[in-house]
């Protein structure tokens, strides 16, 4: 499955975890274009089973979770046929398994945004080193699927306590949808530079 969007204009409605990586307003490139590449399942029958366990422990309604990898890739510009083989075929590890549409209370996470992971940081280097160069970077999420138990709705509470358990809130963050993930490569705009004469100034300046 492949979804393409663009983005050329600036994000204005950017969510509170940009705010608190600084002052500067956080913008898009006018020309960035996003390509989402489903991956693979990421989570282990072991690691399902403990977030099962977890769920019961808070009494979420929760019966089962599927979750796997999503990849967003920054680019320049429209890759061809060939370029896209090339990036699906890096991108393309793990287990497999049979074409299925998940189902379920989407939750998306994915680094924070105005951060660089070391996944992206590596991938996007092999990348480039197999003339990938229209891609500016990548980056790699997890979209999980929950499905809860009848028809039951989580709780404004329940569900923060659900997105709890999977992601880290200090290096993370969860989006509700995949559009969201353009968040990823916005930028910080640097303030503009002010000189401070401290010598005559004294603290009064600062």
């Amino acid at each position: 499955m492949l979804v393409i969007y663009a983005e050329k204009k600036r994000f204005k409605n950017l969510t509170k975890p940009l705010n608190k990586l600084g002052d500067y307003p956080m913008t898009m490139p006018k020309t960035t274009l996003v390509k989402n590449l489903r991956g693979a399942p990421a989570l282990s029958d072991f690691r399902i089973q403990k977030l099962l366990t977890q769920c019961e422990h808070l009494a979420l309604p929760v019966i089962d979770i599927y979750a796997e990898f999503a990849h967003f890739a920054q680019l320049n510009e429209d890759l061809t046929t060939e370029e896209e083989n090339v990036l699906q075929q890096l991108l393309t590890y793990g287990p497999t398994i049979e074409e299925h549409a998940p189902e379920g209370l989407f939750m998306l996470v994915t680094p924070r945004p105005g951060t660089i992971s070391p996944w992206s940081s590596k991938s996007t280097d092999i990348a480039h080193n197999c003339g990938l160069n229209k891609v500016g970077r990548l980056e790699r999420g997890m979209a999980y699927y929950i499905t809860l138990d009848a028809d039951i709705k989580l709780t404004p509470e329940q569900t923060i306590q659900l997105s709890g358990l999977l992601h880290d809130r200090m290096m993370e963050s969860v989006f509700n949808n995949f559009d969201d993930a353009a968040n990823l490569f916005a930028s910080a705009e640097p303030g503009k530079l002010t000189a401070i004469d401290i010598e005559n100034g004294g603290k009064k300046m600062l």
